[in-house]
């Protein structure tokens, strides 16, 4: 764990930091102290000068395995940000022990991801990258996911160069960790995301949140992507159409996923009936134990569904099950299936380690809509016949999105870079990012 001496930190202060002298003043300590293992420059703003006179005193961190750069390029000209990054992470390339790296809340579209790409096809250490909010859209996102693949060759060959000497082998971690919530990846970029996954099968955490992707792009991250990663723990993609059409492509690959700890697929279309049921029936196999925590809200889940689930944990598939999160679904509060999900998920905590600090039972129902009746069942059965007639429609216009990627025919990069990245955070990510910074990585 990190100590209080092995930590630098500048973090929320809102500094504005323009010039060399800037940096220096504010970075004595880092000057005077080579064996800092977690340095947070997050939350101050920083000027490619700035970042210049920051590099050396980078570079010379030999202990480092933790680096937070969140949020540093608030208010800065898009012309800034390409030098600043390029002074910062050439500095950290040499850095052995460095495997967690946090640049969320940074813009990096099509005209300053560069050297983000650059260094991420060559640190090989990498071992946590947390890309949260970054506005990337499909093209940049495109250009990640291919450096992520372009690591994965390195990180083989580097193993290979060791001479399979096993102290020299563990300096050689595998991608455990990708955060890459929000930031617009869509349909378009997601066969260069299975192909990362395909190449970095031993990855843990993945959180791809609000990213616009649609049923094919779903179906082509699980099941050419996803499907290879039989040691994942947490899986969040909240936020994206699912349907049937991906909650059929979840439930093939949920099997394939036995150290599964987390599944957030909230707000994702699942669908009342059968994507529900797809869903149950995958976590009735029992191949799922490990689950720990289930995110469906806002997904039409009605009193039914909830009972095919209830039933799964009642029947011992589940057993570490202890929380699940159903807010915005189509059922009663007081309904009886949803009140025995509570009282069992609940009694769990009983059982645990006392002291544990992790929430049981079922989160607040502040906005639950009314089950539907007969009527509204029918229509809500001939809306998704209608679906299914439109998904074909929609395949196209994804096949059509993929290949105005591979043309470079996206809209003006000026356009989309001149967006403003979102200030607001995102607290799940921030906790991930805190636990990966507080933790010491071999």
């Amino acid at each position: 764990m990190s100590t209080p001496n092995s930590t630098f930190s500048l973090e929320g202060r809102g500094l504005k930091l323009d010039t060399e002298d800037d940096a220096r003043s504010h970075t004595q300590d880092l000057s005077s102290t080579k064996t800092y293992t977690l340095i947070s420059l997050s939350g101050n703003t920083l000027g490619a000068p700035a970042c210049t006179s920051l590099a050396p005193l980078l570079s010379a961190q030999t202990s480092l395995t933790s680096i937070n750069l969140a949020d540093i390029f608030t208010s800065r000209l898009l012309s800034e940000i390409p030098p600043a990054l390029t002074s910062l992470l050439t500095s950290l390339l040499p850095l052995q022990n460095l495997t967690t790296i946090d640049l969320s809340d940074n813009a990096f579209g099509l005209k300053t991801q560069a050297p983000l790409v650059d260094f991420l096809r060559q640190h090989i250490p990498l071992q946590h990258l947390i890309l949260n909010n970054n506005g990337l859209g499909p093209e940049a996102g495109t250009h990640i996911a291919t450096a992520l693949s372009t690591l994965a060759d390195r990180k083989a060959e580097a193993r290979i160069n060791s001479g399979h000497n096993a102290t020299k082998s563990t300096h050689i971690p595998h991608l455990e960790t990708i955060v890459c919530g929000r930031n617009r990846l869509e349909t378009g970029s997601m066969a260069a995301w299975a192909q990362t996954f395909q190449k970095h099968p031993h990855v843990k955490t993945v959180k791809m949140v609000q990213n616009g992707i649609r049923q094919p792009g779903i179906c082509t991250l699980l099941l050419e992507g996803l499907k290879q990663c039989e040691e994942l723990e947490v899986l969040d993609l909240q936020d994206n159409t699912f349907t049937h059409v991906g909650a059929e492509a979840l439930s093939s690959v949920l099997p394939l996923w036995p150290k599964l700890r987390e599944l957030g697929v909230g707000d994702s279309l699942l669908g009342r009936k059968r994507g529900m049921g797809m869903l149950c029936d995958a976590l009735s196999k029992g191949q799922n134990k490990e689950l720990r925590v289930l995110r469906l809200q806002y997904n039409e889940i009605d009193s039914r569904g909830v009972g095919r689930l209830l039933k799964v944990v009642e029947e011992g598939k589940l057993p570490f099950l202890r929380r699940v999160e159903l807010n915005g679904n189509k059922f009663a509060e007081e309904d009886e299936g949803v009140e025995r999900l509570r009282t069992l998920l609940e009694g769990r905590r009983d059982e645990a380690e006392e002291g544990d600090g992790e929430e049981y039972g079922l989160d607040e129902f502040s906005d639950l809509e009314e089950e539907d009746s007969d009527g509204e069942e029918e229509e809500e059965e001939a809306a998704e016949a209608e679906e299914i007639d439109s998904e074909a429609e929609d395949k196209k216009e994804d096949e059509k999105e993929k290949a105005r990627i591979a043309e470079g025919t996206f809209r003006d990069a000026e356009e989309e870079e001149g967006r403003n990245v979102s200030q607001k955070q995102d607290p799940e990510v921030d906790v991930l990012a805190e636990k990966m910074g507080k933790t010491e990585m071999i």
